[in-house]
């Protein structure tokens, strides 16, 4: 309720008037004054109250004597009535009534009471109240009224002392109160501060306003008390002691800070009074050490005292706190101070008290900035900051080190100290070990055998001390163990909770720290250091200045730890401070923390080699620090580092700690070693490890390596691989010791392997230089396990193989930046010797490709073509890994590339099919099998939705898939698929040309630029024909396959393809098909087969039983070299019209002719025959349809090409085909004779041809020189080919047929037909012996001659000439029946003794043959024999020449018919030559004809040889016939013209006659042989022959009158001869019959020489001559002496010869002249 309200002011008024009556009632007795006093007031207040309105003002300004009978009242020194106006002043005081002037008064009043020791708590309050109320007590009386309140304090009496104490307190805050209060009244007022005075060491205190003076005064006293000395203002002070006086002090500074920080005097107080104060006062407890004898009296030893250094402390804790910024130098002081009583040789309760107010420090971060930017930022200042964090780091080593002095480890800690763990005892789990039976241990810190108990001493962040408050103790108290630990250990926490918490701050509120915009921060960042270009560099100092100390702390701390909240608060601070390191981009104390952490994951003593290098580089930048603790210090021992000189030793972590073992494992070295353990503690560091590079991994950077490796191998020792996705799943590897997982873990590995893999997706919230980072340590790492990996099968840490999947995987929205490194290092780990690693590495590249792939980019892949191909490229290095399991990895993932996306590949195409295509012969069947399929999917699915400039690559895929050699139906069946995409071609020509067409003026346009030719193969002609090209090319390389299925298969395809497909090439593209395809494959072909290698091959793969006719290279190549030709011949047969119209047709043409002749002159009788096939293919004997009547013949065949005449000449120029086949042949019967030009064209092309063939010919029918085995001689089907192909041929080339040609031609079929068979091959050829048939070679020559004939009987006069070579030619068979040719010097048996005599080489049986060839000479002479050539060359002589042979052989002729058919033939040549030769007689071209003739019928009818034994008689007289026959022809043909003939000639035929007609018997003949042997009739009819010529009536010439007369002559003589012969004979053989032949040729005679009478009778006189009349006379005894014959035959035929000599027995009427006419 208000002091002011109307009502309030009544009731003052009526308690005032009550008071003053209780007092004169009080007093009425013994202090009348007193009493009159009182009534006095009464009145004075009644009358106030009635005389003014301001009731409250008036009484204030009467108050003097208002109060004036209290006052009175208080002087009787009655308890009682001194109690009643003490309470009467308070209310006044209460209601402000009071004056200054009765303020003085009361406090005088107050005064005396306490020098009288009386109502000392009711003073106290008074004071109080008047103080607090108002403030009209100032300076002295404000003095006084303290000094009153100090000198109460001193009293015996407690409860008063304790009173004063707390009223001192409380004034003294009134007074600075009021100051600040009359501060805050005067702030809008702007004072001229007056001149400083010249004295300026003792500030006065003239300038300040009174409350201020007042404050001033009372501080400056206080300090003046503490140190021992007078006050200036309190007088009356009697006595004080320090430790109040330090309370005091402690209070005022603490309060009102901003009082001494706002006015210069009083900061003065504190620099010049304060602070050398207490400085002084510390001194015994700085020069104090432990252990030196000291009683426990407070006088002043010099020994440290509890009470002030406590006190000390706290003023201390204050001034740094609030006046830091004043007092930096003193400042620096009690902070070294505060240092080096942390020392191990000062009291533990001093130390326990410095920890404390160290704690108070650090729970202040901005505080710890400034002291940093004020002494270690600056040069030659104490490194405070970095000294602090340093003691209280020794300070904890220094507790485990050296044994407690005070307290040895006692196990059971008080009660309250085990509760204080509450954290721990609620623990289960991992650390809940059993290490008591079960009961929870105490959390504590144990380390080699020392064991201290952690005490919950705070809560964070608020430093509550216990003994800096113990302001009550004046002897130091005990202090259990572990609270100066746990104080330490909180200063620690704290320390790292500020400092990163306010950096945090500083460092952009808009980063927090789990998922920043990389981008973001680093913007925001470089503002605030824009702003503020100190504060980053504060920042880095404090971190500088304190990581050494708080990680060699920590890890000792982490190490000793045995309470799990305990460790995790390690951790978090180890954590925070690489956080922060790493923000401020701080590698060394970075990495030296996150080392620490890894350390403190991996079991005690692991040697972790692995970050050796990073090791190193830290032990570099810390020379006097803590090498040891890095990681790669296998020995793991801790050396010494010095803080400020002292040595301080960092111990290495023992495996002592009694820790819970949740995990044996194997560690991941090279060489296998034992076990290792891994302590609950190793996974909550590890978990702390995962947390950092989770949410922290932005600025871990370089140190990704240590973290990695670090899991890396607890990964290892946990047992944990890979799965799909780069994932880990617990699972263990067979060999080695196996891991041994304790359940507790177990349920624990599923959440690690889980915030393993969420670790990895978090790198997608990474920024680029991060993940770089995050992208090279995995790298590395994985580096390292494939060099261990080297050169043992042991199972190789997988890690980082799948985690750099894992982090591709989920990066994939910017694969581009880390796409490089991340496969370029992953084809690595796919070169590796170790399958497994092997094996992950490429199912990592292949994953992220084929994710690649799949993911939606943007923009899209088909947009982006750079990337697409990025991607693939991979997949295209694998192609270089030798190893078959990779490259079988890479072409499945191919092989799902085509299923998933292969409609989308576009540009990719040729990557992809490049990967197909990169198979070579080592690789193994399977990988080989793999990438058919890819290519069988590709050709049978994608042909239409690639890009068309991926075709050509199609092709070539497909090619290099027929040549590999490990699976032969692949290459058969590639060879099918290259049709297939022939037919793709074919079918959509028309797109696939227009989009090539665009795609190459894009490329020349390009090539232009850079001024570079275009390099494409077939380069000139157009890209839809290079398409083809490439496909015939690849055809043809196959067709050179060393494998002989490949090889047909393929040349059946390229033939098929370009007689199918052929039409849709440009014509100029026609010129490269043959020049660079099929020539090109023809000269390969050519080449292989004739080095093929002659070895016999026992079998084709596995069971396949070869045929004797393919058994060795060679044959196999043959049928190749054969299907070739064949097939270029064909494609030259029908394309003939289309290929005629390009310019270098007849060089074509020719090159094809070598071609066939060199195949046609191979060793080879296969090539050989098949050879002449195609030369009869390319001859035309089959016509082809002219081009232009097909209905896709090209338009360039119809339009007429304009040649320039100059250069039109010569064989090979390109016409226009106008004629048809009709007309050409029409033209060949001479309707016109000079042919069109194509026709010479033609000619040129034929004769060409008919030079090859010559030349084959001649070179095949050539004997071989040397009588070798080995020599090869061409097969009877191939001559015959040869020979058959001349008649077709001959009808292009008659009309230039010449003599020359003539003979080249007898030369190749007079060899053909010597060419023996080999004896194997006879059974086939030959006819048996006796049947008399022709070969069909002999058909054909025979064939090729009746050609030859049937032309030049209808060809021009001119070629009339050749009758008599083709006479020649068959003439030279003919002689074949008697004389068979010689081939060479080969040895050949005739073919009857080749059955039984195994013969190399049989010769034919020419007999029929040449039969054959007498027949077509005799018919052909029939035909032919007025011919001026046939005249005039003596054909008829040379044909009886020939015929002379058999006939004279006769007998001996190799066959009977032979010397037959030369007689009919004989008969048959002269009936029609005779005639003609007659004709001619006076030429004398005739002339040597009839010697020759005359002999040939001598040697044949007198023949030499004798008939063979086994003659019939039936046989023998039909042989005779045929003699008779030729007498015939005599006695027709020759004798009646003799006067045409020589007479020489008539003269061998007449002594022939005679010779015929005499009987001349051989004496061998048996007399029973002599009947049939005597030709009889043969004698007869050359009787009658020599007769007719006789009868010579009717002779017209002299020359037949000579013919008579020799006839007679000759009859005459012979009939003489038989007679006398049988008159002999009869008379010897006496009784015995002569003969039948003798009688028959006597009765012949007789009778001859009736007729001759008869005949002589008619004759005119004058022909007969007298010689021949003798003759006949000379005949009469003769006859006569015949008389006695027995015969009766005889007998009448003499009667008949004897008559008509009566008509000489009368002389002649005329004379008779000589007659020789």
């Amino acid at each position: 309720m208000s002091t002011s309200t109307p009502e309030a002011v009544k009731k003052l008024v009526d308690n005032m008037q009550t008071d003053l009556r209780s007092l004169s009632m009080e007093c009425k007795k013994k202090f009348p004054p007193v009493k009159e006093a009182a009534e006095s007031g009464i009145v004075k207040i009644k009358t106030i109250a009635a005389r003014n309105t301001g009731i409250l003002a008036a009484l204030k300004e009467n108050s003097a004597e208002v109060v004036q009978p209290f006052l009175m009242g208080c002087g009787t020194k009655e308890p009682k009535i001194t109690q009643l106006c003490l309470a009467a002043i308070q209310r006044l005081m209460t209601h402000e009534v009071v004056s200054e002037a009765a303020a003085g008064n009361i406090i005088n009043m107050l005064w005396q009471l306490m020098e009288n020791g009386l109502e000392e708590l009711k003073l106290l309050q008074t004071v109080l109240v008047l103080l607090t109320t108002n403030t009209v007590a100032h300076d002295e009386a404000l003095s006084k009224a303290i000094v009153v309140c100090f000198r109460l304090h001193f009293t015996k009496d407690n409860i008063t002392n304790n009173t004063a104490a707390a009223t001192v307190r409380q004034v003294v805050t009134v007074v600075f109160e009021r100051m600040v209060a009359e501060d805050e009244r005067h702030k809008g007022i702007i004072e001229q501060p007056p001149a400083v005075q010249g004295n300026s060491n003792r500030r006065s205190s003239s300038t300040l306003r009174p409350c201020a003076k007042d404050a001033y005064m009372l501080f400056q006293d206080l300090c003046q008390l503490v140190n021992a000395d007078a006050p200036y203002w309190l007088a009356g002070m009697t006595e004080m002691t320090r430790t109040f006086g330090l309370e005091l002090l402690e209070s005022v500074l603490n309060d009102f800070p901003q009082v001494f920080l706002q006015h210069q005097e009083f900061s003065f107080l504190l620099k010049e009074r304060v602070c050398p104060l207490v400085i002084k006062l510390f001194s015994p407890n700085i020069k104090f050490r432990q252990g030196s004898n000291a009683t426990s009296s407070p006088a002043p030893v010099e020994k440290p005292y509890f009470p002030i250094c406590m006190r000390l402390l706290r003023v201390v804790s204050v001034l740094i706190k609030h006046f830091y910024t004043l007092l930096v130098t003193e400042c620096e002081i009690f902070l070294s101070l505060l240092v080096k009583f942390l020392d191990g040789d000062k009291p533990q309760w001093l130390r326990a008290v410095a920890v404390e107010s160290i704690h108070r420090l650090c729970v202040q971060p901005n505080l710890l900035r400034s002291f940093c930017q004020s002494y270690d930022m600056k040069q030659h200042s104490t490194k405070v900051f970095r000294d602090i964090v340093n003691a209280l780091g020794s300070f904890i080593q220094s507790l485990f080190i050296v044994p407690n002095v005070g307290n040895p480890a006692i196990v059971n800690t008080p009660a309250g100290a085990a509760g204080a763990g509450g954290p721990a005892t609620a623990q289960s789990g991992p650390g809940a070990a059993g290490v008591s039976g079960g009961v929870t241990p105490q959390p504590a810190f144990e380390y080699r055998g020392t064991w201290i108990p952690i005490m919950t001493v705070t809560v964070q962040g608020n430093a509550k001390a216990t003994y800096l408050e113990m302001l009550d103790k004046v002897e130091p108290p005990s202090i259990p163990e572990g609270y100066a630990m746990s104080v330490a250990f909180s200063c620690l926490l704290d320390l790292v909770r500020g400092i990163t918490s306010m950096l945090e701050k500083e460092l952009g509120q808009s980063a927090p720290q789990t998922s920043p915009d990389p981008a973001m921060v680093q913007k925001q960042s470089s503002e605030q250091s824009d702003k503020e270009p100190g504060t980053r560099a504060v920042w880095v100092e404090m971190v500088n200045a304190c990581w050494c100390g708080l990680l060699a702390a920590l890890s000792l701390l982490l190490d000793a730890s045995t309470d799990e909240t305990a460790t995790e608060n390690i951790l978090k601070a180890e954590l925070n401070m690489a956080s922060l390191c790493g923000r401020l981009s701080l590698v060394t104390p970075r990495d030296a923390f996150i080392t620490a952490i890894c350390k403190a994951s991996l079991p005690p003593h692991y040697a972790l080699t692995l970050l050796s290098s990073s090791a190193s580089t830290l032990t570099n930048k810390l020379p006097d620090y803590i090498c040891g603790k890095v990681l790669a210090v296998p020995t793991a021992t801790y050396t010494a580092f010095s803080i400020q000189g002292q040595n301080v030793q960092i111990i290495s972590p023992s495996s002592e700690s009694h820790q819970q073992v949740v995990a044996v494992g194997q560690p991941l070295t090279v060489q296998p070693q034992g076990t290792v353990v891994l302590t609950a503690k190793n996974i909550q560091c590890m978990r702390t490890l995962l947390n950092l590079a989770h949410c922290h991994g932005t600025v871990l950077g370089t140190s990704w390596q240590l973290v990695l490796a670090t899991l890396q191998h607890l990964v290892w020792i946990l047992g944990l691989k890979p799965g799909s996705g780069g994932a880990l799943k617990p699972g263990r590897a067979v060999e080695g010791p196996s891991t041994v997982l304790t359940t507790a873990v177990m349920t624990d590995l599923p959440v690690i392997a889980n915030i393993l893999s969420r670790l990895f997706e978090s790198s997608q919230h990474l920024d680029d230089v991060s993940l770089h980072h995050l992208i090279n340590a995995l790298c590395s790492l994985s580096m390292e396990a494939m060099d261990m990996a080297y050169g043992n099968n042991k199972e190789p840490s997988l890690f980082a193989v799948a985690k750099l999947l894992e982090t591709g995987l989920v990066n994939m929205d910017r694969i581009e930046i880390l796409w490089r490194p991340l496969t370029g290092h992953l084809l690595e780990v796919c070169q590796h010797p170790n399958s497994r690693m092997r094996e992950w590495g490429a199912e990592a590249v292949t994953a992220l490709i084929k994710s690649g792939l799949v993911y939606k980019h943007e923009p899209a892949l088909s947009q982006n073509q750079r990337l697409q191909l990025l991607l693939l490229n991979p997949l295209k290095e694998l192609s270089n890994i030798v190893h078959a399991d990779i490259r079988q990895k890479q072409l499945e993932c191919v092989l799902q590339i085509l299923q998933s996306q292969g409609d989308s590949l576009g540009p990719g195409w040729p990557l992809v099919l490049g990967v197909i295509g990169a198979i070579r012969n080592d690789q193994g069947e399977s990988l080989i099998r793999t990438a058919f399929q890819c290519l069988q999917l590709v050709v049978t699915d994608f042909l239409p939705t690639m890009p068309c400039t991926c075709l050509q690559i199609v092709v070539d895929v497909a090619g290099s898939f027929g040549l590999q050699n490990q699976e032969l139906n692949i290459s058969l069946t590639s060879i099918g698929l290259l049709w297939n995409i022939s037919d793709h071609f074919f079918q959509r020509g028309e797109t696939i040309e227009n989009e090539l067409d665009k795609e190459e003026a894009i490329l020349e346009k390009q090539a232009k630029e850079k001024g570079v030719p275009l390099n494409r193969p077939f380069h000139p002609a157009p890209p839809f024909d290079c398409l083809w090209l490439c496909l015939y090319a690849t055809l043809g390389e196959l067709c050179v396959d060393p494998r002989p299925a490949v090889r047909k298969s393929a040349g059946q395809t390229l033939f098929s393809t370009i007689t199918a497909h052929g039409t849709l090439l440009q014509q100029a593209t026609w010129h490269t098909v043959v020049w660079k395809v099929l020539f090109h494959l023809l000269d390969r072909v050519r080449k292989s087969s004739t080095t093929a290698d002659k070895e016999k091959i026992e079998s084709g793969g596995g069971n396949i039983l070869i045929h004797h006719s393919r058994d060795t290279a060679e044959k196999q190549w043959a049928e190749t070299w054969v299907l070739t030709l064949a097939g270029v011949a064909r494609i030259f047969n029908t394309r003939r019209y289309l290929l005629q119209s390009l310019g270098d047709f007849f060089k074509a043409w020719e090159v094809l002719l070598g071609h066939i002749q060199s195949a046609a002159l191979s060793k080879n009788n296969e090539v050989s025959l098949a050879a002449l096939k195609s030369f009869q293919e390319i001859l035309q004997i089959v016509t082809p349809v002219k081009d232009s009547e097909k209905p896709d013949a090209l338009s360039a065949v119809n339009m007429p090409i304009l040649i320039d005449p100059v250069t039109a000449s010569g064989p090979g120029r390109p016409l226009e085909r106008t004629d048809s086949l009709g007309e050409r042949l029409s033209r060949y019967n001479g309707a016109e004779q000079i042919p069109p030009p194509a026709e010479i064209e033609d000619s040129a092309l034929w004769w060409s041809a008919w030079n090859a063939w010559y030349r084959i010919g001649t070179d095949s029918t050539k004997p071989p020189t040397s009588s070798a085995k080995l020599a090869f001689i061409p097969s009877q089907p191939f001559l015959t080919a040869l020979i058959q192909i001349f008649p077709a041929l001959y009808q292009h080339i008659k009309t230039g047929f010449s003599m020359d040609d003539l003979k080249k031609l007898g030369v190749i079929l007079h060899g053909a037909v010597s060419v023996p068979i080999s004896s194997d091959a006879s059974p086939f050829i030959l006819p048996s012996y006796t049947e008399a048939v022709l070969t069909s070679l002999q058909e054909a020559v025979l064939t090729s001659l009746d050609v030859l004939q049937k032309a030049i009987c209808v060809g021009p006069e001119s070629m009339q000439v050749m009758y008599p070579a083709i006479f020649d030619q068959l003439l030279l068979f003919v002689e074949f029946s008697c004389k068979p040719p010689q081939y060479g010097k080969l040895e050949t048996k005739h073919v009857a003794n080749a059955k039984y005599n195994q013969a190399e080489w049989v010769a034919l049986n020419y007999v029929p043959f040449a039969e054959k060839s007498l027949e077509v000479v005799s018919d052909l002479y029939q035909k032919t024999a007025c011919h001026k050539a046939v005249v005039s060359e003596k054909v008829l002589k040379k044909i009886i020449k020939t015929l002379r042979m058999p006939l004279s052989l006769k007998y001996a002729c190799p066959s009977e018919s032979t010397w037959k058919l030369a007689v009919s033939s004989l008969l048959k040549v002269l009936s029609i030559g005779l005639p003609v030769a007659r004709q001619h007689a006076s030429s004398g071209k005739f002339d040597t004809m009839w010697p020759e003739l005359a002999n040939a019928f001598e040697d044949f009818l007198f023949t030499k040889s004798t008939p063979p034994d086994n003659l019939s008689i039936q046989e023998f007289q039909k042989n005779e016939g045929i003699d008779v026959e030729v007498v015939q022809l005599i006695s027709t043909e020759i004798l009646p013209f003799a006067n045409f003939i020589p007479k020489e000639f008539v003269g061998q035929i007449m002594a022939m006659l005679n010779k015929g007609s005499i009987h001349s018997q051989s004496s061998s003949f048996t007399e029973a042989e002599i009947d049939i042997r005597m030709r009889e009739e043969f004698s007869k009819v050359c009787f009658e022959t020599l007769l007719q010529f006789s009868f010579s009536n009717k002779i017209t010439t002299p020359q037949e009158g000579y013919i008579s007369r020799m006839a007679l002559s000759v009859l005459l003589k012979r009939s003489q001869d038989v007679l006398h012969r049988y008159v002999e004979d009869e008379r010897l053989s006496g009784r015995c019959p002569l003969p039948r032949q003798q009688v028959t040729e006597i009765i012949f005679v007789l009778k001859a020489i009736s007729t001759l009478m008869d005949s002589l009778k008619k004759t005119q006189p004058e022909n007969v001559d007298a010689n021949t009349w003798a003759q006949v006379i000379a005949l009469y005894p003769t006859l006569v002496e015949c008389i006695t014959c027995s015969s009766s035959e005889v007998s009448s035929a003499l009667k008949e010869a004897l008559g008509p000599f009566k008509d000489f027995m009368q002389p002649p009427v005329t004379k008779v002249q000589n007659g020789e006419s």
